[in-house]
């Protein structure tokens, strides 16, 4: 079964967004996406001006595949991997940064965002986050189920299999 490559929770998760909310501030994107190699959305954020995205489970699975065949058509001319991905139509535009060897930060923009700019802003984002999670690598905090959690657990399961009286 594929699981994402990489987990963020608690104060982490809460970070790695506010890094991603700060980024779509900054250089006027709609959306930004921390997706790993297999296609999995681990964060997302987006503009509160922005229409509703596409799916982006879709999206995510799209970017990674595209990432991959961008890597084997640099190796075709003796390159480890393009350092960056743009592309750009009318009226939308993605901007691809490896975040290092499990995920890729996404900044998606319209007409409206200047190029540059995305790619200043995401450039920044990426050091930041790969400061962030080179310093968080290591286990899951340990899960502590104290005497409150089993006493409602408790009374859960004698709710669920105790016989129910008509009143």
């Amino acid at each position: 079964m594929l699981e994402p490559s990489l987990d963020l929770y608690g104060e982490t998760y809460e970070r790695v967004d506010a890094i991603l909310s700060d980024l779509l501030v900054k250089c006027h994107a709609r959306y930004a996406l921390i997706v790993d190699r297999k296609g999995f959305v681990l964060v997302h954020q987006r503009a509160v001006w922005a229409p509703k995205p596409p799916s982006l489970d879709s999206l995510a699975t799209l970017i990674a595949s595209n990432h991959s065949a961008n890597v084997a058509i640099a190796q075709l001319f003796g390159e480890a991997a393009f350092r960056e991905t743009v592309q750009q139509g009318t009226d939308v535009g993605t901007y691809v940064e490896e975040l290092g060897p499990e995920a890729l930060l996404v900044t998606v923009f319209d007409g409206t965002a200047a190029l540059g700019k995305i790619k200043l802003f995401t450039k920044q984002a990426v050091e930041r986050l790969r400061t962030l999670l080179d310093q968080e690598r290591g286990p899951p905090p340990p899960l502590d189920l104290d005497e409150g959690w089993s006493d409602d657990n408790a009374k859960l399961f004698d709710g669920l299999f105790t016989k129910r009286t008509q009143p």
